[in-house]
């Protein structure tokens, strides 16, 4: 498969595959029209409520937020995205936040390109926990 940059991705397995597995985390790539056709797609929301159900993660990044509340996973809880990709969507139990990273509960979002790092941060911390993040982190010379 080819991303919209020109990025070959070698997928280890096919989607159909995995529909029964469970996962400690689901994450969605942003990026159009990658996340409109993750939103399009039955079975993206059929795990995805399979997730919420069971108690795992599930996170987003830039469009891909979409897709979360299209599955009805950020119903009452606050969620970042791209700016504007949550607007026009019928989402009144949706706080939307401005801040580069959100968790609520078991879902993390956020905006886009430049918060990746600090997403990827949050995940590592919510997987592996704080001591990993930090020395993650640490190794990134952030500051």
């Amino acid at each position: 498969m080819t991303a919209s940059r020109g990025v070959t991705l070698l997928p280890d397995t096919v989607l159909d595959q995995v529909m029964e597995r469970q996962f400690d985390l689901i994450v969605l790539p942003g990026g159009l029209p990658g996340a409109d056709h993750l939103e399009q797609d039955p079975r993206i929301r059929q795990l995805l409520r399979r997730q919420e159900e069971t108690g795992g993660y599930s996170a987003a990044i830039c469009a891909a937020p979409r897709v979360l509340a299209s599955a009805g996973l950020l119903d009452g809880r606050r969620a970042t995205s791209y700016p504007g990709v949550l607007d026009g969507m019928d989402l009144p139990r949706v706080e939307v936040d401005l801040q580069p990273v959100v968790r609520d509960g078991r879902v993390v979002t956020s905006r886009g390109p430049g918060t990746a790092m600090d997403f990827a941060l949050e995940l590592i911390g919510l997987l592996l926990g704080r001591e990993k993040r930090d020395e993650v982190e640490k190794g990134l010379v952030r500051a």
